[in-house]
């Protein structure tokens, strides 16, 4: 037994050990001590693809790097939770009336802006006024909105909005960025787009303008500095500089040039390059937009289309996850329904249609639809050929989508003639006419973190609006109806399930896919989350958590790894 004493006493030892690390996990003592503490400080600069225009959150619109830097600069009063549900930001409580007429808002007390003046109701009054009188620099449909909503200044702090009529998504429209009115006070939309404080912006947001950056008098990148005196924690950062670049490959150039730490938009053809950087953090979001075949419903010459069963057999007969694998390189979420997967009104018991063309087939026979012909078979009932055309915009995505779906149809002997129609006037030339019979649509739903489906698929929408297809289903239409009067959230998420479980039954339109969008941060910025996307400015939803640098809980400050 001599030979084995030493072989015991490790055994003993270990054990030892094992036992004492186990006490102190369970008191809390090795998790603690593991544990990053973010502190002030460092400097994280990103690369932006585009140039400059105007750093105003009303008049941003088309230019999104300009979103990107008022995101941090501006503040609304509300903002938006990773299911798209609003809760306050410069709002301290927002009430709606029982009625769902009136809004009172309570700002929270102490807000400030940048230059350390009071922010108050009459800012959000001003804004709301440009908001208002901003014909050929803010959206009509947005300007028409506004002009219907009555603004009531109670006092500092307090304020009403009131409504011609209840309206359940109203909150959302109440994360416009606010503009300082002791800065701008008197100046018509016009004067203030042609301001100097485009460029000179002063907010109440995270962090504040510092400087532009300026070679041969182009301005190439910009200076923001952390704002701490309306935040309860962070920001972190003590700096985050934005540089201009006219291309996503000299953007990525930059980073590997050690110019900067991020990268505002990563495409697919850079994307396995950006993975296969160690140093390289990628964090992919879905984007807020669907596309789909929408199927006239009421052209009489295609009756086929009338039939729920022929619309999913036509559904099982796509092989969407091939699309999403070949032709997006996997930057693409196969779709299940309208409402996207990540939102509060999401139904979760809806189940991907998986590719199945021997189900398709089934159903179609059962249908009645049988095929005819030997050259070139077609399916036929009596008189009535499986035959349509699909119209898409044309680029060279969309054609290539289109030859997709065109070749998935063909192996179930459905004859589709594809219909280039110029991108610029696919919507007025063959949605808004009805003159289509199937058409390859994108629905981009940016900046309406609100499901609201009432606008596409309400039967009321169907003639003159946007519901396209012209669905006509009352169940579906009573639900998004009364979801947009109902202040109860319970009593909306059951609405929208209802409607979601007819859309799912019914499939008047075939959704296709989700596009996702690619973001890279250097790992040395830690703290950094994305998670679904409103507008691609959304990926510094949490930036005031971001942070270079860690203390232990020991005391010690080391860089975060």
């Amino acid at each position: 037994m001599k030979k084995y004493r030493w072989q015991l006493l490790i055994l003993f030892l270990t054990g030892l050990v094992v036992g004492t690390l186990l006490i102190l996990e369970k008191r809390g003592g090795i998790g603690q001590l593991g544990t990053p503490q973010p502190v002030s400080g460092g400097v994280y600069t990103e690369a932006l693809i585009g140039s400059i225009s105007r750093l105003n959150p009303l008049l941003d619109a088309s230019n999104q790097v300009d979103r990107d830097v008022d995101r941090l600069i501006f503040s609304g009063l509300v903002k938006f939770d990773s299911r798209g549900m609003p809760e306050p930001d410069l709002a301290e409580s927002i009430r709606p009336s029982q009625d769902g007429v009136i809004y009172n808002v309570t700002l929270r007390e102490n807000l400030t802006w940048h230059d350390g003046e009071p922010l108050t109701t009459a800012d959000v009054a001003f804004t709301v006024n440009l908001l208002q009188n901003g014909e050929g620099y803010i959206s009509a449909d947005l300007v028409a909105f506004w002009k219907e909503i009555k603004v009531v200044v109670l006092d500092a702090l307090n304020m009403q909005f009131v409504l011609p009529e209840a309206y359940a998504p109203f909150q959302d429209y109440l994360a416009f960025g606010v503009l300082p009115n002791h800065l701008l006070a008197g100046k018509t939309i016009k004067e203030v787009a042609d301001s100097t404080f485009n460029l000179e912006p002063v907010g109440s947001g995270p962090y504040q303008f510092s400087e532009l950056s300026i070679e041969n008098d182009v301005i190439t990148g910009l200076t923001l500095k952390a704002f701490t005196k309306n935040s309860s924690s962070g920001p972190f950062l003590e700096e985050i500089h934005f540089r201009y670049y006219p291309d996503a490959q000299s953007a990525y150039q930059a980073y590997i040039d050690k110019y900067v730490q991020g990268i505002s938009e990563i495409p697919d053809e850079m994307l396995s390059s950006a993975l296969n950087n160690p140093e390289l953090s990628v964090y992919t979001g879905r984007l807020p937009q669907i596309s789909m075949v929408m199927f006239n419903l009421n052209d009489t010459a295609l009756p086929f289309f009338q039939d729920a069963s022929i619309r999913k057999a036509l559904l099982l007969g796509l092989n969407r996850q091939r699309t999403v694998n070949e032709i997006f390189n996997g930057q693409a979420i196969v779709a299940n329904g309208v409402i996207f997967p990540d939102s509060w009104a999401y139904l979760e018991s809806m189940a991907t249609v998986q590719y199945d063309s021997e189900q398709a087939a089934m159903l179609l026979k059962e249908a009645g639809y049988v095929i005819t012909g030997d050259e070139n078979p077609v399916r036929m009932k009596e008189d009535t050929a499986l035959r349509f055309v699909l119209s898409y915009p044309d680029d060279d995505l969309h054609r290539v989508i289109a030859e997709s779906i065109q070749n998935d149809w063909k192996k179930l002997s459905i004859d589709v003639v594809l219909e280039p129609v110029p991108a610029d006037i696919f919507v007025s030339s063959k949605l808004e006419p009805r003159a289509f019979q199937a058409a390859l649509v994108d629905l981009n739903l940016s900046r309406t973190p609100d499901p609201d489906p009432y606008p596409f698929w309400d039967s009321g929408q169907a003639t003159t609006g946007q519901n396209y297809s012209q669905w006509n289903n009352r169940l579906a239409s009573d639900s998004i109806e009364q979801a947009r009067v109902t202040m109860d959230y319970s009593e909306r998420v059951r609405l929208y399930h209802n409607f979601q479980a007819i859309f799912e039954q019914e499939l008047p339109s075939l959704p296709l896919y989700y596009p996702v969008y690619n973001y890279g941060v250097d790992s040395v910025i830690q703290g950094v989350s994305l998670g679904p996307l409103m507008d691609t400015s959304d990926r510094f939803a949490s930036v005031s958590g971001w942070f270079m640098t860690a203390r232990r809980t020991q005391g010690t400050e080391t860089p975060a790894q």
